[in-house]
């Protein structure tokens, strides 16, 4: 047997090395099986460029697979919607139906769907493989559409290489991302959030909710057809348009990409597509997710694993998108979709709870997205800790670029609501900020949209409550509550963005502190776009205290992309004392300094240092930041070394420390 470097890296898991290389081997061998040798991974997932319909010169051909059909019929506006024996296709081998037709049959617009009949019965249906979905506003149902325009978008970036040191992602929803209480658009977000976005310093944009989903309030997590690109916010060329913009602005972007389970709905998805519920979808007791009321992948059909191998493919060949966060991993890869451990040992991994078929999946897509994009990015939303998931396939991983810490937002939302100001440990903050795989990069962050959602709290929300209404205005006089709100606010994503190995994701308008939560339209609001929506006035007004957390978080975003290969610098703590709740880590030139203590401020505070001297290049307490300008940026700070010091190769620098800020020195060459 092979020795795997994973086990290197990692000698806790040499007893389940039987395991790993297991499924290293599973995902190998599906490969070759796969391709039988004769092509490579990424050139066999190209289904979306044979399945659905496509005009080819002076004829329209349009194929489906569809296994337990008796019949398939194309009907929609260009036949009055009804059954015509000239639209009907034909079964070819291994269950795929086939037409061909003239290319006056079909015209650019055209609405349609397939009327499928089975054994027993029948429906109309939207091919799986449709590249562009509608919503009539009228009926409210969704069909298919004939999408082939005379002049379709040309990109005018056609190499892009992302930046990736570090990956700082600026997650979005293009429906909420405007102030209008209405669903926005690729062209509103091109036009309006992707020069904000830019100029915030972030370099990647994820996107929410891009695949077709039947409701709107899903936030885009129960899809329906997987290579439409939803409708809700324009045309597809509209969207290409967004992204060759953003790689033009230096922005790579980054999709939401649901394959860990689908929508329920028959009329509009998979789940009776040729009158079987177990054509994509498992079926017995794996066919449904209980707890999200949807429908749970079979990855270990070969036909399953073609259609959504190829659907990576598809989003990166075809809209340009550099690569993709996938949803739902931890799901995926656990037949009990990880509900049913804690995972506080290496034996909840291996105890015959994985889903091999799912692992072999997420291997070969992560080949197949590297084939297509060298430079492409992984991210796993993963909880369970699974080993390897962000580990070199060649070495035994599963092959993500990162995996998102999702740790974390739990542990700040513990924090505050479970513990006084007094009781918070900066050093146990950087201990969970820094626990993670030696070998894996993850993507830190301190809240998404989860924690913004309808019936939770942001954390500015979570720290100011109700003040936010009445004390925000610099014009006004302030609060205990925004004082501290705002104070804690700085210094919590400075320590989370500073103590990053990989990157670092902020969620639309968290930047700032933006008030309240996200309640998409529904029945129990009164369908109102209210709270899905996101309020940039407050921030562009300077007479509130928003612009302070915005000018904050836009410096400190500058001066983590100042350090070169600043996410590959050790972590370096110069000093940790809990009784003074002071921590102060190092890493590259840069020195990080926090007081969380509430009420104690230190006059010449010692910390242990390199020899030399240092500026402070960031500093909370300034009053640009709403700080208190207690702090005398100018001038340099020295280390003493005619005091003894009890570290070798370390001197005492002294400091005057503020409570609850936090400032950043650099080391002066």
């Amino acid at each position: 047997m092979e020795k795997l470097k994973i086990i290197k890296k990692d000698p806790y898991l040499k007893p389940f090395e039987k395991e790993l290389f297991a499924r290293y081997k599973y995902a190998i061998t599906k490969e070759q099986e796969l391709t039988k040798g004769a092509q490579s991974i990424s050139e066999w997932a190209s289904g979306y460029l044979y399945f659905g319909l496509h005009k080819q010169g002076k004829k329209w051909v349009f194929r489906e697979w569809a296994p337990n059909a008796k019949g398939i019929c194309l009907v929609g506006d260009f036949n009055g919607w009804q059954e015509k024996d000239e639209y009907r296709l034909k079964a070819e081998k291994n269950g795929i139906w086939e037409i061909t037709l003239p290319e006056d049959a079909i015209h650019h617009g055209d609405l349609y769907k397939m009327k499928v009949d089975w054994e027993g019965g029948n429906g109309l249906r939207i091919p799986a493989w449709s590249q562009r979905v509608v919503q009539d506003s009228n009926t409210k149902l969704f069909c298919a559409q004939v999408w082939s325009p005379e002049n379709p978008y040309k990109f005018k970036k056609n190499k892009f290489k992302p930046s990736t040191t570090p990956l700082l992602i600026y997650e979005a929803h293009i429906g909420m991302a405007g102030e209008e209480e209405c669903v926005h658009t690729y062209r509103e977000f091109q036009e309006k959030m992707l020069p904000r976005i830019a100029a915030d310093g972030y370099n990647c944009v994820q996107l929410m909710a891009i695949q077709e989903h039947p409701y709107y309030g899903s936030f885009g997590y129960h899809v329906s057809s997987f290579f439409a690109a939803s409708s809700r916010f324009g045309t597809p060329d509209e969207l290409k348009e967004m992204i060759d913009t953003a790689h033009s602005m230096g922005l790579a972007v980054i999709m939401d990409i649901v394959h860990s389970h689908a929508v329920k709905n028959q009329e509009e998805g998979l789940g009776l597509l040729d009158g079987t519920p177990y054509q994509y979808f498992h079926d017995g007791w794996r066919h449904e997710h209980k707890q999200w009321d949807s429908l749970c992948f079979n990855y270990g059909k070969n036909e399953v694993m073609h259609f959504l191998l190829s659907n990576c493919k598809y989003w990166m060949e075809v809209f340009h998108f550099d690569g993709f966060r996938f949803d739902g991993v931890t799901s995926m890869i656990y037949l009990d979709h990880g509900m049913g451990s804690d995972y506080s040992g290496y034996d909840c991994y291996f105890n015959g709870n994985q889903d091999g078929d799912a692992l072999c999946y997420l291997t070969l897509a992560n080949k197949v997205i590297h084939e297509v994009n060298p430079y492409a990015i992984t991210i796993a939303e993963e909880v369970s800790g699974m080993p390897g998931l962000a580990g070199k396939i060649n070495e035994g991983g599963v092959g993500f670029d990162y995996r998102l810490a999702m740790g974390i937002p739990d542990f700040w939302i513990k924090l505050i609501k479970e513990q006084t100001d007094e009781q918070w440990k900066p050093g146990s903050m950087l201990w969970v900020l820094t626990n993670h795989r030696i070998e894996e990069k993850t993507i830190n962050y301190a809240e998404s949209h989860d924690q913004a959602l309808v019936g939770d709290k942001t954390i500015m929300f979570r720290l100011a409550d109700a003040d936010m209404y009445w004390h925000m205005s610099k014009l006004m006089p302030s609060s205990y509550m925004v004082d501290r709100a705002i104070a804690l606010h700085k210094m919590i994503r400075l320590i989370t963005l500073s103590s990053i190995n990989g990157g670092y994701l902020n969620f639309m308008g968290n930047e700032f502190g933006h008030p309240e939560w996200i309640d998409f339209p529904r029945e129990g609001n009164g369908w109102s776009h209210k709270y899905a929506r996101r309020q940039w006035s407050l921030v562009d007004n300077h007479d509130l205290k928003y612009d302070w957390l915005q000018e904050w978080d836009r410096d400190m975003i500058a001066l983590i992309k100042s350090e070169k290969k600043f996410n590959e610098q050790m972590v370096n703590v110069l000093w940790d004392k809990s009784d003074d709740q002071v921590l102060a880590m190092q890493r590259g030139n840069l020195v990080f300094i926090f007081n969380f203590h509430p009420n104690k401020s230190f006059t010449d505070y010692g910390i242990l240092a390199e020899p030399g001297e240092y500026e402070i290049v960031l500093n909370s307490d300034n009053p640009k930041y709403g700080g208190f300008n207690l702090v005398d940026e100018s001038g340099s700070h020295f280390t003493m070394g005619n005091i003894e010091s009890p570290a070798p190769g370390k001197e005492w620098m002294q400091l005057y420390l503020p409570c609850r800020s936090a400032m950043i020195l650099r080391k002066k060459n």
